[in-house]
């Protein structure tokens, strides 16, 4: 037990400091892409800019609005983003002396979770804006996990395993590309959405709901629920790479990906979004998960 702790310490403070970089890399990021300089007034090209950010948010006062339930403004940041960090517990690192042999089921249960956090902020707030911002993001939510498990089975049952760390160490699986290429596309796209980033970031719509879910919230509060998305970005790159290429090696390019999107790519439609998730990708990652399903156990 005490081994275990010493090993998931390390992981959670080196995710929570390459979360506060990843909003520097974010920001540096669209600068380039929109032919400006970004940060660069905190030290040497703007290093100490997540530092600056953080000490800013945190010594700012958390309003909280009169008619709102002031225990649950509190609770529902701090449940996201506790829940944003147990999901490290599931990093599939080789070196570690436990391992998680049913961590994909951990993690669709966590995912799923963190679904009630969002809606619990929005409504605890008693702002109609914020409330529609997370009814929002509940629907987005429940729509494209269905999808979301269904794809994680199929990778479970191409690596024989739920365990993500043996499903990093079977790098031997030199057949499986001819397997995944047409599911990849399928979950890079849920991928996006469940991280509610561009071009599926309808919680956060500013231009028709003011931020969306969290406009009511300042300071420490505010700060838990923007470190736990960016927590949720981290680690669902790390997951994909480790599904697509059974490595972490393609964890930073897939980084990369969502930061050339949200440069790129306008906002999707809400009801082409839904209609997406409903109509396309549920058929379609049933389909491939009856179909490899049939044929590994034809082959066995």
């Amino acid at each position: 037990m005490l081994i275990s702790i010493t090993q998931l310490l390390p992981n959670l403070l080196l995710s929570v400091i390459a979360m506060t970089f990843l909003t520097l890399l974010e920001r540096k990021s669209l600068a380039f892409m929109q032919l400006r300089k970004g940060p660069n007034k905190s030290t040497m090209a703007g290093l100490t800019q997540p530092v600056a950010d953080a000490l800013k948010l945190m010594t700012k006062t958390m309003m909280t609005p009169k008619a709102s339930n002031t225990i649950m403004t509190f609770l529902a940041p701090m449940i996201s983003f506790t829940l944003s960090l147990t999901v490290w517990y599931l990093y599939p690192a080789s070196h570690l002396v436990t391992h998680k042999s049913l961590g994909l089921l951990l993690l669709i249960c966590i995912l799923a979770t963190k679904s009630y956090s969002i809606i619990l902020a929005g409504w605890g707030t008693n702002s109609k804006y914020a409330l529609i911002g997370a009814m929002r993001i509940m629907a987005q939510s429940i729509s494209y996990e269905v999808p979301m498990i269904l794809t994680l089975i199929f990778f479970s049952i191409i690596s024989h395993t739920l365990d993500l760390t043996a499903m990093n160490e079977k790098s031997h699986l030199t057949f499986k590309w001819s397997l995944i290429t047409p599911m990849t596309g399928v979950w890079l796209t849920i991928m996006l959405a469940e991280t509610n980033r561009t071009p599926f970031d309808f919680s956060e719509g500013e231009s028709e709901l003011v931020s969306g879910f969290n406009v009511e919230y300042s300071g420490v509060k505010f700060t838990a629920l923007i470190m736990g998305e960016y927590l949720d970005i981290l680690f669902m790159s790390i997951l994909s790479s480790v599904l697509l290429t059974n490595s972490l090696g393609m964890s930073f390019p897939i980084i990369l990906l969502f930061l050339l999107i949200r440069g790129s790519a306008p906002r999707y439609r809400y009801d082409l979004m839904m209609y997406t998730a409903w109509k396309v990708l549920i058929p379609t990652t049933l389909s491939f998960t009856l179909l490899i399903t049939v044929v590994f156990f034809t082959l066995n």
